[in-house]
C-alpha cells in the first residue's frame, strides 16, 4: 500500500492522499520522499494545476514529524533529515501548481508545517492545529518558525511554538492559519469546490500571481513590487491575458489555456 497517493477530484485538480496510519501519517524518510516524487509527477505531466492534499487517517491529518527516527538522529543526520524537510516545502510553495490543505483532525508539527506550505488552507471543525515540539524537546525545523510567524504574527507565533499549545479550527481562523472552516463532513467538497474556482481563473495569472506572492512574502516592500511587476509583465505576454481581456469585452466566458 503507497503511503502518497493520487487520485482525480475533478477536472483539472487531483488528491493527494497520505495513508500512513500506523504512524498518524507522521513524516520519515519515506515519506518525504513518496511526496517528492509526486510533486515531480504532477509537474513533469501538467495534467492537474490544483492539488488538494487531505489524509486517509480517521482524526489525522499529519501528527508530526517520525519521532523515533527523530530520537536517534545524529547530528549529520539531522542535517539531511532537516534540509530534506525544506527542500520539500519549498517544492510545495514554489510549484506551479496550487496546493489546497484539506485538514482533518490533528495537524501536529510537521502538519502545522505543511499546511502553512500549501497555499490555502481548509480546516474541519473537529481539525487542530500546533507546534508542540519544545514540549518533546525539540523546535520547529522545517518553516514553523519562519511561516508561522508570517501567518499569525511574531508574537502569537512565540506563544504557540514557546508552550506548544493546541489550538482547535475556531481560532485557527481566526487567527488566519486557515481561510475556510467547515463540517467536518464537508471538507472534501469545500475544498474541490475551491479548487474548481481557482480553475477558473487564468492558469498564467495564478502561477504568477503565486510567484509574486511567495517571493515577495520574503522580501521587502520595495523588492516584493519589483517581483510583482516582473511577474506582471510575464503574465502580460501570455495568450490568456489578451483572451481574459477579450472575453470581458465581449461579454463571454473566456477559454483559457495552459501554456
Amino acid at each position: 500500500m503507497s503511503i502518497v497517493t493520487v487520485e482525480p477530484a475533478c477536472a483539472g485538480a487531483v488528491f493527494i492522499t497520505l495513508n500512513r496510519p500506523d504512524k498518524r501519517n507522521a513524516f520519515d524518510w519515506e515519506m518525504v520522499r513518496a511526496f517528492t516524487a509526486v510533486i515531480d509527477e504532477l509537474e513533469e505531466k501538467r495534467e492537474a494545476r490544483v492539488a488538494i492534499v487531505r489524509s486517509a487517517v480517521e482524526r489525522v491529518f499529519v501528527a508530526g514529524g517520525d519521532i523515533a527516527v527523530m530520537r536517534d538522529l545524529t547530528v549529520a543526520e539531522g542535517s539531511r533529515f532537516i534540509y530534506a524537510g525544506h527542500r520539500l516545502m519549498r517544492r510545495i510553495e514554489e510549484s506551479p501548481v496550487v496546493f489546497i490543505a484539506a485538514v482533518g483532525g490533528f495537524a501536529l508539527g510537521g502538519g502545522t508545517e505543511l499546511a502553512l506550505a500549501c497555499d490555502c488552507v481548509i480546516a474541519a471543525e473537529g481539525a487542530t492545529f500546533g507546534q508542540p515540539e519544545t514540549q518533546i524537546g525539540i523546535f520547529p525545523g522545517w518553516g514553523g518558525t519562519q511561516r508561522l510567524a508570517r501567518a499569525v504574527g511574531v508574537q502569537r507565533a512565540k506563544e504557540l511554538i514557546y508552550t506548544g499549545r493546541r489550538i482547535p479550527s475556531e481560532e485557527a481562523f481566526r487567527i488566519g492559519l486557515c481561510s475556510q472552516r467547515v463540517p467536518d463532513a464537508e471538507l472534501d467538497t469545500a475544498a474541490v469546490a475551491l479548487a474548481e474556482a481557482i480553475l477558473s481563473s487564468s492558469p498564467t495569472a495564478v502561477t504568477q500571481a503565486k510567484r509574486a506572492i511567495t517571493q515577495g512574502s520574503r522580501a521587502s516592500l520595495d523588492q516584493g513590487l519589483v517581483i510583482e511587476a516582473e511577474a506582471w509583465l510575464a503574465n502580460l505576454a501570455s495568450p490568456n491575458r489578451r483572451e481574459g481581456l477579450s472575453a470581458f469585452l465581449e461579454k463571454r466566458k473566456p477559454e483559457f489555456t495552459v501554456d
